[in-house]
């Protein structure tokens, strides 16, 4: 079941290390204005786009899979439709070592977050990082 005690989701957003799956380059997307939020909190912001080489001045990837293996990646944020989590899910699996997969709000799958929690990945579903941040941190 995924995360909904305020302790535990305090405890991650203690993490450090967040990829940002659709990361956006346009300011006023939540997909833009949520890592922003998140980098200027401190957070080490990895941001996945396929059309971007370059958002926040960091180095922006193709995918999840394509970012360093010597780089250690404590959440996935995902900003993508919920019809993508499925893929996204395979790809955090297949890197491993990922602790957290945080969906934002309005995005769910219930299949997908389960098979992430089976290989031990905790899940929040359907919730804002910069929200949560702002209320509990």
């Amino acid at each position: 079941m995924p995360v909904t005690d305020d302790e535990e989701i305090r405890g991650i957003l203690s993490m450090e290390t967040v990829a940002v799956v659709g990361c956006s380059t346009t300011p006023g997307k939540a997909a833009h204005d949520v890592p922003r939020y998140l980098d200027e909190q401190g957070y080490d912001v990895i941001p996945i786009n396929p059309y971007a080489d370059e958002i926040f001045g960091r180095e922006a990837y193709d995918s999840l899979l394509d970012i360093p293996e010597n780089v250690d990646i404590e959440i996935v944020d995902v900003f993508r439709p919920s019809d993508e989590l499925d893929g996204i899910v395979d790809d955090v699996i297949e890197r491993g070592g990922v602790g957290v997969l945080w969906t934002q709000q309005g995005i769910h799958d219930r299949e997908a977050t389960d098979r992430a929690e089976e290989a031990g990945v905790r899940v929040v579903e359907d919730r804002c990082m910069k929200v949560e941040h702002r209320r509990l941190v």
